[in-house]
């Protein structure tokens, strides 16, 4: 990778005319248009990374009415806390260290939720694990079981037990936002474990659009960001603000435009305007989704 140009994560994945790299107009979160009051929202990889430093923020910023941290470390989390009361004084936090590849805890945290909230609206699941490393023969198989973990497994049991928890799974208004990852439709081969627990994540937003058209399913590949799971080969190539993701994921959950995507993967980067302007085709030709390449039908061979 160290002759590719520095943009080039940008404009390889370019699907709007317009891409931005930092927070923008249309999905500020301070816009009265996109306003989350009386608004529960549930960001798991809350303590550190995109989470903390881009999601929950731009939630307290919509005015939302609950945020809930959700992360394994009890200490980082009350720190994100305190920031969020300096942002938006009136919002109610809750912070919860939990397990989220523990069904009980799971349930348990949602328990906490409903004795707080009655239910959360929004559930932005931004934990995510890059365990082991290696082409296939060089991986520890229990390290590279550990992506599924976090990466799927978990995604699920959030998945499901929000579902669980609206008052009526199949007609409450909810939105699901999961990050994941270009390298869950590209492949790199030193990182298999994480790119495909990642695209069943993806896939995961593909079922719950399916089975819920009350929520709004999405993957958002959050572009890169300087985190502790940014690899150092991907580090000098332009990366995105964390708020981007922040005010993109505000959208999701804000925008009655944003609801066609449900069922898809957007790109941080990616225009939401272009995206709303391009939305006749993207539903026509059943864009912006994993699919398998190639022309099928026994009526081709007759």
């Amino acid at each position: 990778m160290e002759n590719l140009p520095a943009d080039h994560f940008v404009t390889s994945l370019q699907f709007t005319k317009h891409v931005y790299q930092d927070v923008y107009p249309s999905i500020d979160p301070s816009n009265p248009e996109l306003s989350l009051a009386g608004k529960v929202v549930i960001i798991t990889g809350a303590s550190r990374g995109i989470g903390a430093k881009g999601i929950a923020p731009a939630f307290a910023q919509a005015r939302a009415k609950g945020i809930v941290l959700v992360a394994t470390n009890a200490e980082k989390l009350a720190a994100v806390e305190a920031s969020l009361r300096t942002i938006n004084p009136n919002v109610q936090v809750l912070s919860v260290a939990a397990n989220i590849a523990d069904n009980q805890s799971v349930a348990d945290l949602f328990a906490k939720v409903q004795a707080s909230f009655g239910h959360a609206d929004i559930l932005v699941n931004s934990a995510g694990v890059n365990a082991g490393g290696g082409n296939i023969h060089e991986e520890d198989a229990d390290k590279w079981w550990q992506n599924f973990e976090v990466n799927t497994k978990a995604a699920f049991l959030l998945a499901q037990h929000f579902i669980k928890s609206l008052p009526s799974p199949t007609t409450t208004r909810a939105t699901i936002v999961n990050l994941v990852t270009a390298s869950a439709w590209q492949v790199y081969p030193f990182m298999s474990g994480y790119s495909i627990s990642k695209l069943a994540a993806l896939q995961l937003m593909t079922h719950v659009a399916a089975a819920y058209p009350n929520v709004t399913a999405v993957g958002l590949h959050p572009g890169l960001v300087e985190t502790d799971m940014l690899l150092d080969a991907f580090k000098r190539f332009d990366l995105d603000s964390p708020a981007l993701i922040g005010g993109l994921a505000v959208w999701l959950a804000a925008s009655d435009k944003a609801r066609f995507l449900t069922g898809r993967v957007v790109v941080s980067e990616w225009s939401v305007d272009d995206l709303v302007e391009r939305k006749g085709e993207i539903e026509e030709k059943g864009l912006l989704r994993v699919d398998l390449k190639g022309t099928f039908g026994r009526e081709q061979f007759e």
